[in-house]
């Protein structure tokens, strides 16, 4: 029986009983590598790309799942509103999808990395915790700023 192997800059490998190798991809270095994927001898053909599928299709349920969310949330947001002004004003629909474009753009890959450096240093629940004190803050402040304007 074969082992998987996955394997970390951060800790020592670990492993369970599958059959195949998983490492950080280089393609130059090995064109059989498959997405971070390596098949290690004996792997039967059929687990191996079973086991590429079942990573697929929990990549795309993690697509899916973001893409609903966040699409949902922005739907007649401020910046959704600021950009329909903005087409409007302008009378360069285009130029202003390509600006608001780049700007969400880069807004996510902000929290995509700012995301991934807290991760790695505090835990989910607390930042969960966090999260839901922000929250509550700037809600109050809204409150606030409504009663004494």
């Amino acid at each position: 029986m074969l082992t998987v192997e996955s394997t970390s800059d951060a800790s020592n490998t670990t492993t369970s009983s599958l059959s195949l190798f998983v490492e950080t991809p280089d393609v130059s270095s090995n064109p059989d590598d498959l997405n971070g994927l390596r098949f290690t001898e004996g792997a039967s053909e059929e687990t191996s790309l079973q086991s590429f599928w079942q990573r697929w299709q929990a990549e795309i349920k993690v697509f899916a799942s973001t893409f609903l969310t966040i699409f949902l949330a922005e739907l007649g947001d401020k910046t959704q509103l600021t950009t329909l002004l903005m087409s409007a004003e302008s009378q360069s629909p285009w130029t202003v999808f390509a600006g608001a474009g780049a700007a969400l753009i880069l807004t996510s890959l902000l929290g995509v990395l700012v995301g991934s450096w807290l991760a790695k240093r505090v835990s989910a629940k607390t930042l969960e915790k966090a999260a839901a004190v922000m929250l509550l803050v700037i809600a109050a402040l809204l409150i606030w700023d409504v009663i004494t304007s």
